[in-house]
This record gives C-alpha cells, sequence and structure tokens, in this order.
C-alpha cells in the first residue's frame, strides 16, 4: 500500500475523511479487485467515485450488465479490507448484488 493509501485510511479509521480520502481508497481497491478477479462478467460499482468489470465470464459490452453488485463507498471500503463480511454487508441491505458470480466472499479481503 503506498502512503497516499495509508493516509487516507488513517484519515477514514479517525473518522475525518473527506471526499478524496473516499475516492482515492475507492479506486484503489476497486484496482486491487481487478488484479485479484480479472474479467468481464461482474460490474462492481461504488458511486459516485468508480465501477469496474471483474471476474471470468461472459464479457458484458452493452446496457446494462447481467452481474451487478453495488454499494456505497464506506460499506465497500469496509468489505474490501475484510472488516465486514460479505454475508453481513448483504444484510445491512446497503449491498445490492443481481446476477450470476456477484458472490465476491472468495475475492475478498483484498488487503
Amino acid at each position: 500500500m503506498d502512503q497516499a493509501f495509508q493516509q487516507a485510511l488513517q484519515r477514514y479509521d479517525a473518522g475525518t475523511a473527506e471526499r478524496a480520502d473516499l475516492k482515492l481508497l475507492t479506486k484503489q481497491l476497486l484496482k486491487r479487485l481487478v488484479a485479484k478477479a480479472p474479467g468481464h462478467a461482474v460490474e462492481v460499482r461504488v458511486p459516485p467515485y468508480g465501477a469496474v468489470q471483474c471476474i471470468e465470464g461472459p464479457r458484458h459490452t452493452r446496457g446494462t450488465p447481467g452481474a451487478v453488485v453495488e454499494l456505497p463507498p464506506e460499506l465497500w471500503i469496509e468489505l474490501a479490507l475484510g472488516r465486514i463480511t460479505w454475508t453481513d454487508a448483504r444484510a445491512t441491505g446497503k449491498l445490492r448484488a443481481s446476477g450470476e458470480r456477484t458472490d465476491l466472499t472468495a475475492y475478498l479481503p483484498l488487503a
């Protein structure tokens, strides 16, 4: 993890993170997900900061993807860092997952 990531994470943990910190953490963790699970079968959306396609399988090219995971930045950060499980994240009602291969348990945590 680079220094900017670490500093943003420290601010996040202290409860003083700003939009720029959430954006940096979200984007860096999405990049790690793509590195760990390359492919184009599932789109992971963390509005308003990013969206990536990952996991091997049928490639999505137009319109709404068949497999989508969407969640807020704070929940994505907690999930990606292993501070919350996939099951617990789903139970919050803030994580929406539809389609095949949208259970990211096998790829998490990322850090």
